[in-house]
């Protein structure tokens, strides 16, 4: 069988093993030193991979509950995890690794599981189908996968996961945090996995280099920092993204914009305003970024410049650039700033930057004003008015000496629509405003909103209740961009459905 060793001879005809050492009990700690004796592949049992994955709530007047999870997996023996320990040793002997890595991932999966049968019925062990396959996923998982998360990668109805070392793993499920059974055998297990994510994108997490901005192959957005600036071991958060792409359609079902807002958006995306999404972490920035971009032409050149490539745009002539951290010898670094300077340079119809949090809103701000129309990005505010104060902020910590007002000026020039996004309390997400940038009076910015959102209360369950209004606005600032693309009357038609709506929600 390729990617096996022999395994005729004596050890094929081996007796089945002693019987194992008695399990110690459920609730014995295990101790830090445990995975100090691993040489080499060690076996990866991983405790509690198929326990339940949130908690059961905490029952009003108890105390707080405990930061590691003690429970083990209520639903798999002590000895579950003993058999697959053996076999996992078992299976390092008789695969030939380097063979299986020449192999896609199905066909490695396939051939991993050939010789666990194998071993199985070798070693004379009595399983049911079902423990059979879950031990067979189980290493699967650990061999190829990213072992205990993988149960939690597979759900789409989770946003975050969240890993404090190798015990406490939490989720983020419609917008609240739980805690999870998941748990890792050992930091060193947790370690090694933060370090194939990032190894997949040519990065690298260590002693030498603890912090480290990764994504999966999926765009999942990947944070790891490892000892010694994590004192408890090392922290992996994951932002999930959904298996199918959110669209405007989608958001309007959530209730996180209104239809006649959802309109607006497209407008504004389609008559290539100069668009800055802002809003707090989590608020579903980069999601809406997503949707915007979907009404871009597909005969437009955009290009793309992120920390780690997130966007899933889905025209055919896109160009993705993605920033480099510097290696070893400190050098070898590329900046936002510097793929937004190279992108000026590669005749871009659309520049998408994913995230400004520097010096490079100067360069975005000059490509906006130079013929770039339609260029966005996002960035992290709680206003429209605090996201253009931040943007001035921003150019002023890269070092440039200009006048405030000469600063804001730029910035009306440029920027058309600030939207807003917000993560409401009660976990909700919203577009909380619509607004557009008007002028200057003075030396202050003008800006007025289109369509915002007006929370009107709380329900029984704790959700807040609120409406998506037109302000009343008949002929917004980007009127004539939207009758250049031929789209007044259907902006005037959304204006005026919204503002009906909402009399109609008042009244």
């Amino acid at each position: 069988m390729f990617g096996k060793r022999s395994t005729s001879g004596p050890e094929a005809r081996s007796p089945a093993p002693p019987p194992l050492p008695a399990p110690e009990p459920a609730h014995a700690p295990v101790p830090a030193s445990a995975g100090g004796s691993d040489v080499g592949l060690a076996p990866l049992p991983s405790d509690g991979l198929g326990a339940p994955i949130t908690s059961p709530p905490l029952a009003p007047g108890r105390g707080p509950k405990p930061l590691i999870p003690t429970a083990r997996d209520t639903r798999r023996s002590e000895s579950y995890y003993e058999v697959k320990g053996a076999i996992f040793s078992a299976l390092i002997e008789a695969i030939d690794l380097s063979q299986l890595a020449r192999l896609d991932a199905e066909s490695a999966r396939e051939e991993i599981r050939d010789i666990v049968n194998e071993i199985i019925a070798i070693k004379a062990i009595v399983m049911s189908i079902s423990e059979q396959e879950e031990l067979l996923d189980d290493i699967c998982n650990d061999v190829l996968g990213y072992g205990p998360l993988e149960p939690l990668l597979a759900r789409d109805d989770i946003a975050d996961i969240m890993v404090n070392g190798a015990n406490t793993v939490y989720i983020e499920v419609a917008g609240k945090i739980q805690q999870t059974n998941i748990r890792f055998r050992d930091n060193q297990q947790l370690l090694n996995i933060c370090q194939r994510i990032v190894n997949q994108i040519g990065r690298r997490v260590d002693e030498a280099s603890p912090i480290c901005d990764a994504r999966l192959p999926d765009g999942s957005r990947v944070n790891a920092i490892v000892p010694p600036l994590a004192i408890d071991g090392p922290s992996l958060t994951i932002r999930k993204f959904k298996k199918d792409k959110l669209t405007l359609d989608q958001l309007v079902k959530f209730g996180s914009i209104s239809a006649e807002g959802a309109e607006i958006l497209k407008i504004i995306g389609h008559c290539r305003a100069n668009v800055l999404v802002s809003g707090g972490t989590g608020s579903g920035k980069t999601t809406l970024l997503n949707c915007l971009t979907s009404f871009i032409e597909e005969d437009e050149r955009i290009i793309t410049c992120e920390d780690a490539a997130e966007l899933q745009l889905q025209q055919p002539h896109v160009v993705r650039l993605e920033t480099r951290p510097p290696n070893l010898e400190g050098e070898g670094q590329v900046t936002m700033r510097d793929l937004v300077k190279n992108c000026l340079r590669m005749r871009p119809e659309r520049i998408i930057v994913g995230e400004v949090r520097g010096p490079e809103a100067f360069d975005l701000l000059q490509a906006m004003n130079t013929g770039h129309d339609g260029s966005m990005g996002t960035l992290h505010a709680n206003t429209p008015r605090e996201a253009l104060s931040r943007l001035e902020s921003m150019i002023t910590m890269g070092g440039y000496t200009l006048p405030s007002k000469t600063i804001r000026e730029m910035i009306c020039s440029s920027v058309d629509v600030v939207i807003q996004a917000a993560r409401l309390r009660d976990g909700s997400r919203r577009i909380t405003h619509v607004t557009e940038v008007m002028g200057m009076e003075g030396d202050v910015i003008i800006t007025q909103d289109v369509f915002v959102y007006e929370m009107l209360g709380e329900d029984a369950h704790g959700k807040l209740t609120g409406r998506h209004r037109s302000t009343g606005i008949g002929r917004p600032r980007f009127w004539e961009r939207a009758r250049y693309f031929g789209d007044e009357q259907r902006l005037a038609a959304a204006l005026d459905a919204a503002e009906v709506a909402g009399e109609a929600y008042k009244g």
